[in-house]
């Protein structure tokens, strides 16, 4: 059966950088941060970068020939406010930076939907509220756009009180080099649930837990920590790599015929129908808000469970046989 896309999917015909003739401010100069403000520069729109006085970034982005102001005053300043601190301060700068120094028909943008749908941050009804989000790594979003390349993004509009919110919301995403490889219409609710998912049951922890479940069971087992690195670790992005360029069935024709059977045959039942019921909890504590309270919580008490959980991690035996690994072998110094 065939999908058909329901979705919209822009691209640079779609859009038109002009629409931003006003001062865009972009609070933050971390991995996003630094990307779109560079980006949006060199595209020619105005930009201003908002960062307290004590920020160790102010000197990158003064160096990086970018006009640095207080995220109040570069508020003030501009009628675009792109939001690229972290979830965790987005409601202590919101509050204290952002929201004395809106006017009405400016736009709060964001790259990550998290505040708005749970309700930490709540804005004004006289504000358009929109979010584009490149789906990579911020040094990616800056690597491609230098490479004439694109990166794919997400936008939606959560309040469009100019009637311009999607205009803007393109423009921007085009001035950061989305458009170049298409920018997909989603909402908010449907970027924060579908990303904390991904990130939890697949990409971040998934992926990590499989890993070192297969590290541990083959070294239990009585198989030397280098194999079973190499094996459970070093190849998954081999494996990875096929899989984004050519898809699932792309990987399979590029394996051997024995991984492919071995593959097909144990890999439901290594991921089984009780791994897709935990997945399923997983998505419903995203759903009902009980992830996000936990991690409110967690990081109003301190993070002590964060700060546990990853000293851990970085303890894990998988962490050091493969310092050691990557230190004897040529790749360690590859780019």
């Amino acid at each position: 059966m065939e999908n058909e896309f329901t979705t919209e999917i822009y691209y640079d015909d779609d859009a038109d950088v002009s629409t931003l003739n006003d001062t865009v401010a972009v609070l933050g100069y971390g991995s996003q941060g630094h990307a779109h403000a560079q980006n949006l520069h060199d595209s020619g729109v105005d930009v201003v970068v908002g960062l307290h006085e004590g920020s160790s970034s102010r000197d990158a982005a003064e160096s990086d020939g970018l006009t640095v102001k207080t995220p109040a005053d570069a508020v003030a300043k501009a009628s675009y406010v792109s939001v690229l601190v972290p979830d965790t301060v987005q409601p202590t700068v919101y509050e204290n930076a952002i929201e004395p120094n809106l006017e009405a028909g400016d736009t709060l943008q964001f790259a990550h939907g998290l505040n708005i749908h749970y309700n930490q941050i709540q804005p004004s009804e006289d504000i358009n509220v929109t979010m584009v989000a490149p789906k990579s790594p911020g040094h990616l979003v800056r690597r491609n756009y230098n490479n004439d390349e694109g990166t794919p993004g997400l936008l939606a509009i959560y309040q469009d009180m100019t009637g311009e919110a999607t205009d803007e919301a393109l423009a921007y995403a085009k001035a950061i080099g989305c458009t170049r490889a298409g920018v997909i219409e989603t909402t908010f609710q449907e970027e924060v649930e579908s990303d904390l998912f991904g990130e939890q049951a697949v990409l971040c922890g998934g992926v990590t837990a499989l890993i070192k479940a297969g590290y541990e069971t083959l070294v239990d087992n009585g198989y030397s920590p280098e194999m079973a690195y190499f094996e459970c670790l070093n190849e998954m992005k081999l494996i990875v790599d096929l899989i984004y360029e050519d898809g699932l069935n792309g990987m399979w024709d590029s394996v051997s015929y024995t991984a492919e059977y071995g593959g097909m045959t144990r890999g439901d039942d290594i991921i089984d129908e009780k791994v897709r019921e935990n997945m399923e909890e997983t998505l419903e504590e995203i759903q009902n808000g009980e992830f996000a309270r936990e991690w409110i919580l967690e990081n109003q008490a301190g993070r002590p469970s964060y700060n546990q959980l990853r000293k851990a991690e970085k303890n894990h035996e998988i962490e050091e046989v493969g310092e050691q690994l990557r230190d004897l072998f040529s790749w360690a110094e590859e780019e």
